[in-house]
């Protein structure tokens, strides 16, 4: 529990009332008049019949593919802020139960039938890591607007043009060409962005060039184009690779390659929670960033 945040308060009915301060919680804890009802967020339930005078409390959430912000406020007055981080590791815990599961098959020690063709995808399928962190935003949503009385939603989301942030003068038909629009494949798209350069020694004559992985496609990267690099015969060897699935000198003498994952997210999220809040107030960061500034 933030400090300066007030207490979650239900009644004998577990339903919401007003928060109260932290003062007043422990005094009816230990007067035994209110018991713990739950400690992530903190709250209390009384018990004992109390009048019931409720205002609207208005909940304030900015979504997020890393973290996200809680605010609850009524009549200018903020009730409780936190800040929820999202769980990151599901793709690995995957990828290490994947590992498990192939080693106990090559062992020919199965416990059951063999059963192919057994997973069902829908429309509405998403990866296990992004369906994780959509759950989890709903439910931290759900949670709080059972706390409070009369709770009112303000969600702000985000709307992202992912190739327009890769090419910011990107107009019209160029959005149905792609990247590699006017090459014969990716391989040369990756030898003419870079020059024809190995990206690691930095020569270009007289040298074999090849395209290579940055990131492993074992260690989740992929084979789009900004994943991909030129090096040459000589920097392509196994002494130049760091464990871990990146090549080394390149990794030391340039920036960490910029990934466009999480703006894919945001557009899903949002479309997500206008099907699930649609009495919700919707606003975007466009918005709030010069009420920001506005009010310091």
């Amino acid at each position: 529990m933030q400090q300066g945040n007030r207490v979650f308060v239900l009644n004998m009915r577990s339903e919401p009332l007003m928060p109260c301060s932290q003062r007043k919680a422990r005094i009816l804890l230990k007067e035994g008049k209110a018991i713990i009802n739950k400690y992530n967020p903190f709250t209390i339930q009384l018990t004992y019949a109390t009048g019931e005078t409720k205002q609207d409390c208005h909940i304030g959430i900015d979504t997020g593919a890393k973290h996200i912000g809680i605010a609850v406020t009524s009549d200018d007055k903020i009730l409780y802020k936190a800040e929820i981080e999202l769980r990151q590791d599901v793709s690995s815990n995957l990828d290490s139960k994947r590992i498990y599961r192939r080693g106990r098959r090559n062992r020919k020690c199965r416990y059951r039938k063999p059963r192919f063709l057994n997973r069902k995808r829908t429309d509405k399928w998403l990866p296990p890591s992004l369906q994780n962190r959509i759950n989890h935003t709903f439910t931290w949503i759900n949670k709080f607007s059972a706390l409070v009385p009369n709770p009112i939603l303000h969600i702000e989301v985000g709307k992202f043009d992912t190739t327009k942030m890769i090419y910011p003068d990107i107009n019209g038909v160029d959005y149905q060409h792609g990247q590699t629009y006017g090459f014969f494949d990716e391989r040369y798209f990756v030898f003419a962005r870079d020059n024809y350069t190995c990206q690691a020694c930095g020569k270009s004559k007289n040298k074999i060039l090849r395209t290579h992985h940055i990131i492993y496609r074992s260690n989740g990267g992929t084979n789009r184009v900004d994943n991909l690099i030129t090096v040459c015969t000589d920097c392509h060897t196994s002494a130049n690779h760091k464990k871990g699935g990146i090549l080394y000198k390149w990794q030391a003498e340039h920036k960490k390659v910029r990934q466009y994952k999480e703006p894919p997210f945001m557009n899903t999220l949002r479309k997500r929670i206008f099907a699930k809040y649609p009495n919700a107030v919707i606003t975007y960061g466009s918005e709030t960033t010069p009420k920001r500034k506005d009010i310091g």
